[in-house]
């Protein structure tokens, strides 16, 4: 697994993740510098920091498909897949699960717009990408190998939180997100992987690709 995130797996800041390999493959693109263009863009929800026409953009093809929600796509233009909550479907070959994202004891997030997060299947691998959620019932028994999740707080779930989400997912490796950008700093990530130590293996990847 290490050696597929090694190779095939860039955190672009943010909630930012580009897959490379069978396709490549974005989540949420924002504040791009020079990088791929996609086959698939995937995107959470229709916040500034997520759904960006300008970073979209910067990585969209002629075929790229843009995937999200009705309010996000509405804000797109291109080749497009409305996904709702619960949706299971194979765009461009990519086995895709869409599951909800939202907040609990907060307003940002609600569930009620019926936001997302994504697990995409690629080369074997079971790829969670959480969006901007709290630790939601829906994460327990999760079926992920890889889950990327937020850990800033104030919007999304606290470290502790987060690890605690993790644990009900079970995945070979955790991988935080939403840190160093909008909300959030480097010591964040880090006190998720320290309250997995010995649990669940973490990997905290430095900004690149960009």
């Amino acid at each position: 697994m290490l050696n597929f995130i090694s190779r095939n797996l860039a955190w672009l800041g943010h909630d930012c993740f580009r897959i490379s390999g069978e396709k490549t493959i974005y989540f949420d693109p924002f504040q791009l510098g020079k990088t791929a263009t996609a086959d698939l863009i995937f995107i959470t929800h229709e916040h500034f920091d997520h759904c960006s026409p300008e970073d979209v953009k910067k990585i969209q093809g002629e075929n790229t498909i843009l995937v999200g929600t009705e309010d996000v796509l509405a804000r797109l233009a291109g080749k497009k897949q409305a996904v709702k909550v619960g949706d299971r479907l194979t765009m461009d070959g990519i086995q895709v699960e869409v599951l909800p994202a939202y907040n609990i004891g907060k307003k940002f997030h609600p569930k009620a717009s019926g936001w997302v997060g994504y697990i995409v299947t690629v080369e074997g691998k079971r790829i969670y990408h959480a969006g901007d959620t709290d630790r939601i019932p829906e994460m327990k028994g999760l079926k992920a190998d890889i889950a990327l999740l937020p850990v800033s707080g104030t919007y999304v779930m606290t470290p502790q939180e987060a690890a605690q989400a993790a644990l009900d997912i079970k995945p070979q490796v955790a991988i935080p997100m939403h840190f160093g950008s909008i909300v959030g700093q480097t010591s964040d990530a880090e006190k998720f992987r320290d309250s997995l130590a010995g649990k669940i293996k973490v990997v905290v990847l430095k900004r690149g690709g960009n």
